[in-house]
């Protein structure tokens, strides 16, 4: 047997766990070539052949287990996936090392709309009492950070600390939606989402298509796109996926599959759709086999699917055609792909090979033709009745319902986000025993996607229904008994480790050192983190890039998002020289302008304001003043401003949206 017989007779789970490995190795080297020299074309060929045997190698030296099935395979880590949100988030509250506030009985919580009424209702039942109301300055800080991942001015701050109005919280909300920075935060979100990436493991984006696709994301969050027409046009999407204007082609072409027939790229077409637009990733398992005697203990709904419903799903792909340009190197497009429809084809039932099990036929059936998994089959062009088809579904609505809520309530009703089961959602049709309902407050999420459609799909509209409620605006503070299991019923705010970007932001807006990040084949460098195109960024500034990947900001392809704190985060922010060098007040106009400041306590606030969005408390204005008062000399002085900021930056509650 050959090696490439070989590899296309290997299960799809051993390709794929192996190909994750290895393709990280692939895309550093990749990423490192075209951040300095351009590679040729045949040394991308030396790369990939290399790495291809490395991985034909490894799989046939080591032995496989679970060949045939990843919940198999790692069965304790798909049953603990909700146990292990749970127990993030509990340890989040701890790690915050946030000054307790008085509880109080959640039938005195006042209720502002039907996300209070639900959260304090269950909060009742369940004798669990409720956090406070978030004092003005946490809401802001919170606020700010949650919907434009950007710290409050100092200005800004006692602005509002200041304003008597009743509806200010409303004012600050409005205003925050309608920025620069909102926009600059969710395109980061709805990229991190769609997986924007240069180099994932199935193919070359390259720099030119995820700059389109970017521009496109941005394009749309700037123009108030609804999420449904989003989707709609990233599903039907035609054309060159280097051009802006057609950067959506960018989401067809994410399901590329090397190293198989064509239906693997209509599977994970079908994987990737799902699980971006309705939160069913259990997809990836139906199309390898039936759901029964695989997800029976994790989605009902999936349990009794089968392989052959799946794959009249994934027909619904089965015309996409992406040949890759074919053009001169030296071309723009060189290294593209056009994105089109042919007008014939189906989805055939005739494969022995490549990164799934074999597609026999189902008796005399060969040839699939789309059906969505409501039943109705394709009444136009395939991927535009699928583009209708799935805005439609309620899953659609449900799924992003429940990771926008997750995105402001730092869990989501469901969890896992991405496995929503159909059959155990609906509270007027609730699933058989010993199943139970999936949501933690399933009431509440239907009247969440009810919202969330009545409001045509609007992402804004929906996130200001969630952080107007005073469920959101909860202190994090409590000092009543906590315990994992309370953390279902959001008794209190979650706080969030701050993204990369944040951390990054913070610092250099604090500071006034912003970057000066060149981006390949972009004309205007990029200043801030949260303006990066993908979290590969900076590839000019090593140094820089070191530090974001600390904070564990993935890499949209076999790497997650992360909120896990660690060590090695803690010495990065006291010693890494992207922090101590924006520390100094020869070259940090922020600094320069605190040290202007004559008096010592005004200092002092003004210190504390910039980085914690927050006045000292007596004994931190005490030990401060204590350090200025000290210095006898303007570099002295300076010195101790300087001490002032790093131990500001240093505090647990800096890393937090709290």
């Amino acid at each position: 047997m050959t090696p490439q017989a070989t590899l296309e007779k290997l299960p799809s789970l051993e390709l794929r766990n192996f190909g994750n490995i290895f393709s990280n190795v692939t895309r550093d080297a990749k990423s490192r070539a075209v951040g300095g020299e351009k590679l040729t074309n045949a040394k991308f060929d030396i790369i990939d052949f290399v790495m291809r045997r490395f991985l034909l190698v490894s799989i046939l030296c080591f032995p496989l287990v679970g060949a045939e099935c990843s919940f198999v395979a790692n069965r304790e880590d798909f049953l603990q996936r909700q146990s292990r949100a749970v127990q993030s988030v509990y340890h989040r509250t701890l790690q915050a090392k946030l000054t307790p506030k008085t509880a109080i009985a959640a039938s005195d919580a006042p209720r502002r709309n039907f996300i209070d009424s639900e959260i304090f209702r269950k909060l009742e039942l369940s004798n669990v009492p409720a956090a406070e109301l978030s004092n003005d300055a946490e809401f802001l800080r919170r606020i700010s950070l949650d919907l434009t991942g950007r710290l409050p001015t100092p200005s800004e701050i006692r602005a509002f600390l200041g304003d008597s109005a009743p509806n200010k919280r409303d004012a600050a909300i409005d205003k925050l939606l309608d920025s620069a920075a909102f926009i600059d935060k969710w395109t980061m979100w709805f990229g991190d989402l769609l997986e924007n990436c240069s180099f994932p493991a199935l193919f070359d984006r390259r720099e030119d298509g995820r700059n389109a696709y970017n521009s496109w994301i941005k394009k749309s969050v700037t123009e108030k796109k609804p999420i449904r027409q989003m989707a709609f046009d990233l599903v039907t999407a035609t054309g060159n996926h280097y051009d802006a204007e057609a950067g959506a082609t960018n989401f067809p072409i994410t399901g590329k599959t090397s190293m198989g027939p064509a239906q693997d790229t209509y599977d994970n077409m079908l994987v990737k759709a799902s699980t971006y637009f309705l939160g069913m990733a259990q997809y990836d398992c139906l199309l390898c086999h039936n759901g029964r005697g695989h997800l029976d203990q994790i989605n009902l709904w999936g349990a009794r699917r089968t392989r052959l419903e799946a794959q009249q799903m994934a027909a619904f792909f089965s015309r996409l055609n992406m040949p890759s340009k074919n053009v001169p190197t030296t071309d723009f497009y060189y290294f593209s792909y056009d994105v089109s429809d042919k007008t014939s084809g189906t989805y055939d039932l005739n494969t022995n090979s490549g990164n799934r099990p074999d597609r026999p036929p189902v008796g005399t059936l060969k040839n699939l033709t789309p059906v969505y998994r409501t039943g109705e089959t394709a009444s136009e062009d395939w991927r535009t009745s699928f583009g209708r088809r799935v805005w439609r579904d309620r899953m659609f609505a449900r799924n992003f319902a429940n990771r926008l809520w997750r995105e402001m309530f730092g869990m989501g009703l469901v969890e896992p986000f991405d496995m929503l089961d159909p059959d155990r959602l609906d509270p007027a049709n609730p699933p058989p025993e010993p199943w139970t309902l999936q949501a933690s407050h399933p009431e509440l999420f239907e009247k969440l996607t009810d919202s969330f459609i009545e409001s045509d799909y609007s992402l804004r509209d929906f996130l200001r229904l969630l952080v107007q409620s005073n469920a959101y605006q909860m202190s994090s503070r409590y000092d009543a008994p906590w315990k994992p299991e309370y953390v279902t019923l959001f008794a209190r705010h979650y706080p969030r480790r701050m993204m990369a970007e944040e951390i990054h932001d913070a610092i250099a807006l604090a500071t006034g050192v912003r970057g000066n990040y060149p981006v390949k084949n972009l004309k205007t460098p990029a200043t801030l983190a949260m303006e990066f195109a993908e979290p590969g960024e900076p590839r000019t500034d090593g140094n820089v890039a070191t530090f974001l990947n600390m904070f564990l900001r993935g890499n949209r392809d076999s790497q997650p998002r992360s909120q896990e704190l660690s060590i090695l985060q803690r010495l990065n922010i006291m010693n890494d020289q992207f922090v101590t060098n924006r520390l100094k007040v020869a070259t940090a106009p922020g600094l320069q302008a605190v040290a202007k400041i004559t008096d010592n306590a005004t200092l002092v606030d003004e210190m504390f304001l910039l980085f914690l969005s927050r006045s000292p408390s007596d004994s931190e204005l005490e030990t401060a003043r204590g350090m200025l008062t000290a210095a006898k000399t303007t570099a002295e002085r300076n010195a101790a401003i300087e001490d002032l900021a790093w131990v500001c930056v240093n505090k647990a509650e800096f890393l937090f949206s709290y």
